[in-house]
């Protein structure tokens, strides 16, 4: 049942972000707004699971968590900097955060084996979520070349998160 939940929500929110990009075109600033918001979501995401689990599994996807998504924001705030730019909020950033309490809220109600399945399931999905708007809107629609590199490294990155994911939602399983 998680899983039917996080699907949905998530494929709500890619349709979201779909027609946001598409429809009132989502500017540089905007996506860079979303992905950061993204990754820190993520960060708060493996703090949680650092704090509840006994799972050497998931401890250490946790902890790669913190580190890649850290690289990536940082990578990010050099690009803003160096570009005398700032990322700008949006309607997509905060449904992000606001989905992002909802969640954190229920991992941090579950213990156990059920905390570990629970945040396994949401690190997948979540991560295919990431990976197919990165790919499919944020890397059609940014125009500045040294951004649209960030985002495809990042995505790189983040795609072989989804693969550890999968493997850490087989452990638990």
């Amino acid at each position: 049942m998680l899983k039917k939940f996080l699907v949905a929500t998530l494929t709500t929110l890619m349709a979201v972000v779909t027609a946001q990009a598409g429809d009132e075109g989502l500017s540089d600033m905007q996506i860079a707004h979303i992905a950061y918001t993204a990754g820190q979501i993520d960060i708060r995401y493996a703090e949680i699971a650092l704090a509840k689990t006994e799972n050497n599994e998931v401890r250490a996807f946790a902890e790669i968590m913190q580190r890649d998504h850290k690289a990536v924001n940082d990578a990010a705030l050099a690009l803003l900097n160096k570009l005398g730019a700032t990322p700008e909020d949006n309607p997509t950033s905060q449904s992000l955060l606001a989905q992002a309490d909802a969640k954190a809220a229920k991992l941090n109600a579950l213990s156990g084996d059920a905390f570990d399945r629970a945040y396994a399931e949401n690190e997948l999905a979540y991560h295919q979520f990431v990976n197919k708007t990165i790919e499919n809107t944020f890397i059609p629609a940014a125009d500045n070349a040294e951004f649209k590199e960030l985002l495809g490294v990042a995505l790189k990155t983040f795609q072989a998160h989804e693969a550890h994911a999968e493997k850490m939602l087989e452990a638990v399983q």
